[in-house]
């Protein structure tokens, strides 16, 4: 299992108990509202939230505590605990290769053979439609059941291509900070083998400091409103910050928006100043 800067955390969460430092943070601990920042970065705070939580301390920082409860299709972030089942079964490893049928689809980068890697980076759709075939419904279940990811639904087996696109999964973007605390500090119930694997393959960002693992999601709808998703946390030195953001996306123009808020906010509380 490879060691970093989550080591001191979690050598304090041996003493401390990790349900009691996860779920309870220190009294001292409070959340600071930071929707002038997201108004800063031209966003509209009515339909936009993001939760940023530093895991030494508890500190959080939230704009639109309210939304943050919200529960929506997690859409490709989904990719996230779908990747730790698929590892954590055997269904594949970084080694697969994930063959293209030869059937076009909507984006270029889908249309050629994958592997886990490349799928999770371009949110492959057919590859993890593959995956969850392969597991099947209840390990699917079963699987997102034991990471206790959002609401945990995936419906019935002819859901099982589509389930975490079509609203029968979701999960808000409070209950993806605390699922992704848990997988940084590797206290979910998964083998050294499937974190080392999975924390490679969601490596989206670094500089000499710091590294970033992340996923995207585009919650796409004919009759609703799209919703856009950026999670995923920062290592930076000693320090951890999760964070999870979601926004109505009225327009395509919206997508970039996902990241470059989420950037200039973590900036902001200075996610970035590693020691």
């Amino acid at each position: 299992m490879k060691t970093g800067p989550c080591c001191a955390i979690r050598r304090l969460i041996s003493t401390l108990g990790i349900w009691g430092f996860l779920l309870a943070p220190p009294a001292s601990a409070e959340e600071v509202d930071i929707r002038h920042l997201v108004q800063k970065n031209q966003s509209a705070i009515e339909t936009t939230t993001i939760l940023v939580k530093r895991l030494s301390d508890g500190r959080v920082w939230v704009s639109n505590p309210a939304r943050a409860r919200q529960r929506f299709s997690p859409a490709s972030t989904s990719k996230i605990p779908h990747t730790l089942i698929a590892l954590e079964n055997g269904i594949a490893d970084a080694s697969t290769v994930f063959g293209w049928d030869g059937v076009l689809r909507p984006s270029r980068a889908w249309n050629q053979d994958q592997t886990l890697a490349s799928a999770f980076r371009d949110s492959t759709v057919w590859v993890y439609q593959e995956i969850a075939g392969a597991a099947g419904q209840q390990v699917m279940s079963e699987g997102l059941l034991n990471l206790g990811y959002g609401y945990m639904i995936i419906g019935d087996k002819a859901q099982l291509s589509a389930y975490w696109l079509d609203d029968t999964l979701r999960i808000s973007a409070r209950e993806q900070t605390e699922f992704l605390s848990k997988l940084a500090l590797e206290t979910l119930p998964l083998s050294p083998s499937t974190y080392a694997t999975a924390k490679d393959i969601m490596i989206s960002d670094r500089m000499a400091n710091w590294v970033i693992r992340s996923k995207t999601g585009w919650r796409h709808s004919k009759d609703s409103m799209d919703i856009g998703w950026f999670v995923g946390w920062v290592d930076c030195a000693s320090e951890i910050y999760v964070f999870a953001l979601n926004m109505d996306m009225p327009d395509t123009r919206s997508l970039a928006k996902r990241k470059s808020i989420t950037y200039a906010i973590l900036q902001d509380i200075g996610a970035f100043d590693c020691a």
